[in-house]
């Protein structure tokens, strides 16, 4: 297992900042206001020639209650028990304040091995409580700035002993999308492996019930989760066996319609959730069955169509509902008539809290992945072209006969097809999902996005310079044949 380093401290002391560092990327949110951090963040950090993981925490405050502060405090504590070393970092300009002598004395109890990191020490501000945090009782304290990257190099030679036999990978964790493929391709479909798990992003509305879901298919009180809505803000990645398939799944913070998110943080909370959609192959979208599809959940499921991702819509709360059957029906027809862009992809009814229809999502995700890594031979795509075209003909605009010549795949997660023919800007959009339909139907390909595109062979053709030059010489056959009738 790879060497994991948790960062803890008190809110606002740039934790989130120094991760951000760590990792190269601005991954965590980071703001101005105490608190913003809620869940337990996990990276990949690279510092020199080292390579680790990196957990991102809450700050520390001195609560044990049930409430939202003291949530977090306990998740943190998780993070103390998880991880193989706690650097515990302090403001350097405020200086050593009693709540860190608490949090002190319990890394003293929990932690196997602490490193006390002072940040914000640029500069004269931070000379005193440089000099304080020597009371803390932890040793010589690092001098950091994780703004101005100050102090990177003495964090690395206290952490390299405990990497000498600590291998990690270092991966920006993107998935492999539009893949390029050539003509009858042999592929088998393989499950996600440990070296490459199924990346899944759970999206939807605040409140739908996300984090208590995930927490479910964990089997553990990973995320943090209760009554009030928008509690998760970062894009938390947590990765998993999943009954035997290797699983990255994404936690998002809710999307709101933009017209009410008006909060810096929310805006960014918001971000962090559709950035996580990029990097998923298959998109939950999870939907709350007392009010499902609302305008938001369509635009979601429709943005995670567009951005090629495989789509599975999970109906939750589903244990609340009474009349089960009447109200299936119904959420059936409304999903193909509110969503005909997604026919035929998994609608599953799901109760994040009971765990029923738990095992029924994970079937949808890895048969919704199996169908966007599909691909189809161009013998198999010709014989379904010739039937299309004698089932329905394409139309002939201002007198243009238009020739579908023949058809291929080019791509693959999601699948996308090229059709070779004669004027192709001129083909009606009506047509073109004529046929994307029929790939559908016709290759099993439910509800996963297909890429269609047309392309013109004119300029393609080995043939057009050779046809110029064969019917000038016809020409001049010709005229000899003519002056020796003539004659």
């Amino acid at each position: 297992m790879p060497f994991s380093v948790a960062i803890v401290g008190r809110p606002n002391v740039g934790k989130s900042t120094l991760f951000n560092r760590l990792v190269g990327k601005k991954l965590a949110l980071v703001d101005d206001k105490p608190g913003v951090t809620r869940d337990l963040r996990e990276g990949k950090a690279r510092l020199g020639d080292l390579k680790f993981d990196i957990i991102d925490t809450a700050g520390l405050e001195n609560v044990n209650d049930t409430s939202l502060p003291g949530r977090m405090r306990k998740l943190t504590e998780k993070a103390v028990d998880m991880a193989d070393l706690c650097l515990f970092v302090i403001d350097a300009r405020a200086g050593v304040l009693p709540a860190d002598y608490i949090f002190a004395d319990i890394l003293r109890k929990k932690a196997t091995r602490v490193v006390l990191a002072a940040n914000k020490a640029e500069g004269r501000a931070g000379e005193a409580g440089l000099l304080d945090a020597y009371s803390l009782g932890l040793g010589e304290p690092l001098r950091l700035s994780a703004e101005h990257g100050e102090g990177m190099g003495e964090l690395a030679y206290v952490l390299r002993p405990f990497l000498d036999s600590a291998e990690s990978d270092c991966d920006d964790g993107q998935p492999e999308i539009d893949i390029e493929i050539s003509a009858d391709q042999a592929f088998d479909y393989e499950l996600p492996s440990p070296n490459k798990p199924l990346q899944v992003a759970v999206v939807g509305r605040p409140n739908a019930g996300k984090s208590t879901l995930i927490n479910k298919i964990l089997d553990e009180e990973r995320l943090l989760t209760g009554p009030e809505a928008g509690i998760t803000r970062d894009a938390i990645s947590i990765s998993t066996d999943w009954d035997g398939a290797a699983v990255r799944i994404f936690d998002t913070a809710g999307i709101r319609r933009r017209s009410k998110v008006q909060e810096k943080l929310e805006k960014l909370s918001v971000s962090d959730a559709l950035r996580a959609v990029k990097f998923a192959e298959v998109v939950v979208v999870l939907l709350d069955a007392n009010i499902p599809f609302e305008q938001q959940d369509l635009r979601i499921a429709d943005l995670a169509e567009r951005e090629g991702r495989a789509v599975v819509l999970a109906i939750n709360k589903w244990d609340l509902e009474k009349d089960k059957s009447k109200k299936s029906k119904e959420l059936r027809e409304k999903f193909l008539r509110l969503l005909p862009q997604l026919r035929g992809a998994p609608l599953v009814f799901v109760s994040a809290v009971t765990g029923k229809g738990v095992d029924k999502l994970r079937e949808g995700i890895l048969s919704a992945h199996k169908v966007w890594n599909k691909r189809v031979s161009t013998a198999e795509l010709n014989r379904w072209l010739s039937g299309m075209l004698e089932q329905h003909p394409p139309p002939a605009p201002q007198g243009r006969r238009i020739k579908l010549r023949y058809a291929t795949q080019v791509k693959a997660r999601p699948p996308g097809f090229v059709v070779m023919c004669s004027h192709p800007d001129a083909l009606p959009a009506s047509y073109s999902r004529y046929l994307v339909n029929g790939l559908r139907d016709s290759f099993e390909l439910p509800g996963t996005p297909i890429r269609l595109f047309f392309r013109s062979q004119s300029e393609e053709n080995p043939f057009k310079n050779r046809k110029k030059k064969s019917s000038s010489k016809l020409r001049k056959h010709l005229n000899k044949t003519n002056k020796g009738l003539n004659t």
